[in-house]
């Protein structure tokens, strides 16, 4: 895929819009070393664990997280990052998804724990993945292999999320044939190959924000027409005054730092958060 010439317009580093304009919402019938500590919450006792896990050539770091007080097997959940990498903010959420009872998995798709310092860097890394969509699913499916060997996992119950660049990789590893039962994807990028319905297994939420500049209403509609022809089980919703990156308490510094029109929204990111919940509990029965 290549660059978009809007993203170019809107900044002047000239990077690429990994991102993340509808009404309401719409719904279509439509080798592997560990290191691990422990830290205890209100509500959980939450394990936490660094492991690697490799693809290809490639070496990732990742960072799987559980309520050690729960028995048994739980619905899994694997967490893409922005076009940053993968840092706090990643692994907060995981965090957060253990907490809800949930195994998590903050994957690390560029390999090696790389992040980016500034938005060049960011398109760096981000940038073979557009061009070559193939990688969301093969770099998608490693983390998925590792999150698969905890005994806590209830491999017929798994499903991703990802946060801009990541809502592009979990919307692309869903449309390629990952065996997930479903991916949310929030504010992210809407673009990649198109569905085919013998290959897409998830359902599908997109949470958009309808203030968001990296994603036109030519891109959602498009995306939408996608997924009604092949009767997708889909739901998209778009939050009012939302922009891109609306789910990151840092976005708006960020947004200030490199002049790019992202902030921070509470209340979209609470109502995305609770979509979120809400289709989690429908799909993993």
């Amino acid at each position: 895929m290549k660059p978009k010439p809007l993203f170019f317009a809107m900044l002047t580093l000239a990077v690429l819009a990994t991102s993340c304009n509808s009404n309401d919402s719409k719904s279509t019938t439509t080798t592997n070393d560990t290191t691990m500590t422990t830290q205890p919450s209100s509500a959980a006792q939450l394990k936490e664990e660094n492991v690697t896990y490799t693809e290809d050539t490639v070496t990732a770091n990742g960072y799987i997280v559980y309520d050690a007080a729960k028995e048994g097997k739980r619905p899994a959940v694997l967490v893409v990052h922005e076009w940053w990498g993968q840092n706090d903010y990643t692994r907060s959420r995981a965090k957060q998804l253990a907490e809800l009872g949930y195994i998590a998995m903050a994957v690390d798709m560029y390999g090696d724990g790389k992040t980016a310092a500034n938005p060049k860097e960011a398109e760096a890394m981000a940038m073979p993945f557009y061009k070559n969509p193939q990688m969301t699913l093969t770099r998608l499916e490693a983390a998925m292999n590792k999150l698969k060997t905890y005994p806590q996992v209830d491999t017929a119950n798994m499903a991703a999320i990802g946060y801009c660049y990541g809502g592009f990789v979990v919307l692309n590893a869903a449309k390629l044939g990952a065996p997930l039962k479903g991916v949310v994807s929030f504010h992210g990028n809407l673009s990649g190959v198109q569905p085919k319905k013998d290959l897409l297994k998830a359902n599908i939420l997109v949470a958009h924000g309808a203030a968001d500049k990296f994603v036109s209403e030519a891109e959602v509609a498009a995306f939408k027409k996608s997924m009604d022809s092949i009767g997708a089980n889909y739901t998209f919703k778009a939050y009012p005054n939302a922009t891109h990156a609306f789910t990151n308490p840092a976005a708006t510094e960020t947004g200030k730092k490199f002049n790019m029109p992202i902030e921070y929204n509470g209340a979209a990111d609470t109502a995305s958060w609770n979509d979120m919940k809400a289709f989690f509990a429908t799909i993993f029965k």
